[in-house]
């Protein structure tokens, strides 16, 4: 029999589903949209999952999704496999917000769209839940099957061939909770190697009094107020200038918050020793979302390569856009 996976009680959904579903219905949704599912998601009545990543394609690459959003009459009929659909597996989750390619011919940005579906339409089916590291989560990552789902025309959200747009607007927001989560696991894996370090003692001397320590926990401080710092200035800056000016910051605390509070909670498990590595405390389920927020919402690979873009070009506005010498 194969190993059971272990049930996190504290593990934190990684896409933050229903904050960002709610910011995209309010935003691209219908009045009806609105009334159905904003409403009851933000009395907490309902639960949503968002479901964009397909085990088939690179999803870093948003334009890759290949399920088929077919229009069929007076709506669309859905065809096509997704997973990692955060918390498609909580028992009050209603409703699924659905990418999917609508036009093959179109411009490349402008194939995708989404649309809202009843997570009990004919022909969606929840396959299975996905574990992170081992971990699963108790709302659940699903892996979610469309066969001839059939929807109609008003389940759009926005426009045909607005999904790649709503896609962006709808990730912004949610590596801005990335990041506060990354913080907090940081500032709490902080306190337990000051704890453990301050109990433990090695060579008849506490092992808070070794200099290495008190280096790692003075070089943790300063990490996470730097961190802390510029994720509040890019909420900032989406709140002021918006997400499409404030995309190096964004980009910038999506690779920084996962890496520093990694390196915090190694430290933190290296001062716990074995005991770091099991389930007696939390830091290897910290690890283990650590090391996923490198991967969800976009690898570290490809936010820096929108910083560097933006940065190249801030140098010469006309790099990227012309062929190369």
């Amino acid at each position: 029999m194969g190993r059971v996976p272990h049930i996190a009680p504290e593990v934190t959904n990684c896409n933050a589903p229903d904050t960002g579903n709610m910011e995209v219905l309010e935003l691209f949704g219908t009045e009806e949209h609105r009334q159905t599912y904003l409403r009851p998601l933000l009395a907490g009545e309902i639960a949503s999952a968002f479901a964009m990543t397909e085990p088939a394609v690179a999803y870093s690459d948003a334009t890759n999704v290949q399920l088929r959003m077919d229009r069929d009459g007076d709506g669309y009929v859905l065809n096509g496999r997704k997973w990692f659909a955060s918390n498609a597996l909580h028992p009050l989750c209603t409703v699924l917000i659905v990418m999917g390619k609508t036009d093959v011919d179109a411009p490349v940005h402008r194939q995708q769209s989404m649309m809202v579906v009843p997570l009990d339409t004919p022909g969606v089916t929840v396959l299975r839940g996905l574990s992170l590291f081992g971990y699963l989560d108790r709302e659940g990552h699903a892996e979610l099957l469309f066969e001839d789902v059939r929807v109609p025309a008003t389940a759009l959200l926005a426009g045909e061939g607005d999904g790649f747009m709503i896609s962006q607007a709808r990730l912004g927001p949610g590596r801005i909770h990335h990041a506060m989560r990354a913080i907090g696991m940081a500032e709490r894996a902080l306190d337990l190697l000051i704890k453990r370090a301050q109990q433990r003692v090695t060579f008849g001397e506490r092992i808070a009094n070794r200099s290495n320590i008190q280096d790692w926990i003075a070089e943790a401080r300063i990490e996470i107020e730097m961190i802390r710092l510029l994720t509040l200035k890019t909420a900032w800056l989406m709140d002021t200038v918006g997400n499409k000016a404030a995309r190096t910051e964004i980009a910038a605390i999506k690779v920084a918050a996962p890496e520093v509070a990694a390196r915090i909670i190694d430290r933190a498990i290296q001062v716990h020793g074995g005991a770091g590595f099991t389930d007696e405390f939390p830091l290897a389920q910290f690890y283990a979302n650590a090391r996923v927020l490198r991967i969800v919402d976009g690898p570290d690979e490809v936010h820096k390569r929108t910083i560097a873009r933006v940065e190249l070009r801030r140098i010469d506005p006309s790099w990227g856009r012309v062929a190369a010498v």
